[in-house]
């Protein structure tokens, strides 16, 4: 796990940006695993912007979302094919049926899960695969106790996670679903590179468990340890209660590929 603390949130923001960019000029037909989220809102704006302003070309590109609220259709403005439609799919030259986002209405559901991981398959697996990092340490929708060797599944969410994404859904508590199809955690290791973002105080103290605690599946985000090619970006604000700060601040000065990134 190699970790970048910037100074703020728009750097971090701005050089996840930057990596997922470079990813795709080095690999055209790459296979792009992404979240949702606010602090994602600003990923994808930058990355439209570097459509426009760079000529960053996503025609080769496909892509597989993490999770889907069970329940939501497609179409409504609550879903996260509506949230990726709207922040990134219709503003870059992206075809539609090269994205990807679970199907949170299927009359089955086990056997549509069971498709996702054979489209991933057939795609020969995600390149890059970008994360956030949920304040009760999930990834994707992997909530408390999912195993590392979980795959694409219905879960349960979290009464935490339902409160924090109220938001979404008119600050109603009723209205947010209590299911969700997400990618599981064995699914996210799979790819063979991994960019999580975290920002911002609120984030903190999961952070720090998530990159110094013991592996546990209370907290699934720490299963990101044990990938061979995870990089974590953060600023100096959720980065706060890290421990080893002085030893991350000595690694970024003298790993070369990091220096490259952040010049």
């Amino acid at each position: 796990m190699k970790i970048v603390i910037c100074p703020d949130g728009e750097q971090a923001t701005l050089l996840t940006a930057r990596v997922m960019e470079d990813a795709i000029r080095q690999q055209p037909d790459i296979a792009l695993g992404l979240a949702t989220g606010r602090t994602m809102e600003k990923v994808y704006a930058a990355l439209v912007q570097a459509h426009h302003d760079r000529g960053l070309d996503f025609s080769h590109c496909q892509t597989f979302n993490l999770d889907e609220y069970v329940g939501i259709s497609a179409s409504s403005a609550q879903s996260y094919r509506t949230y990726m439609n709207t922040h990134l799919f219709s503003r870059v030259n992206i075809a539609l049926s090269a994205t990807h986002v679970p199907d949170g209405m299927a009359t089955d559901l086990a056997a549509r899960c069971l498709d996702y991981e054979k489209s991933l398959l057939a795609c020969g697996g995600v390149g890059l695969q970008l994360l956030g990092l949920g304040e009760n340490g999930h990834i994707g929708f992997n909530e408390p106790f999912s195993a590392f060797t979980s795959r694409t599944r219905v879960v349960t969410l979290d009464p935490a996670t339902r409160e924090q994404n109220r938001g979404m859904f008119d600050d109603n508590l009723d209205h947010v679903p209590y299911h969700a199809v997400t990618m599981g955690v064995g699914t996210i290791l799979d790819a063979r590179r991994i960019v999580v973002l975290a920002t911002g105080a609120a984030k903190a103290s999961v952070l720090a468990d998530m990159i110094e605690g013991p592996l546990t599946a209370s907290i699934s985000a720490t299963a990101l340890q044990m990938h061979a090619n995870c990089l974590v970006i953060t600023d100096e604000a959720a980065a706060a209660t890290l421990s080893r700060r002085s030893f991350i601040n000595h690694l970024m000065q003298h790993d070369a590929e990091l220096q490259g990134l952040l010049s």
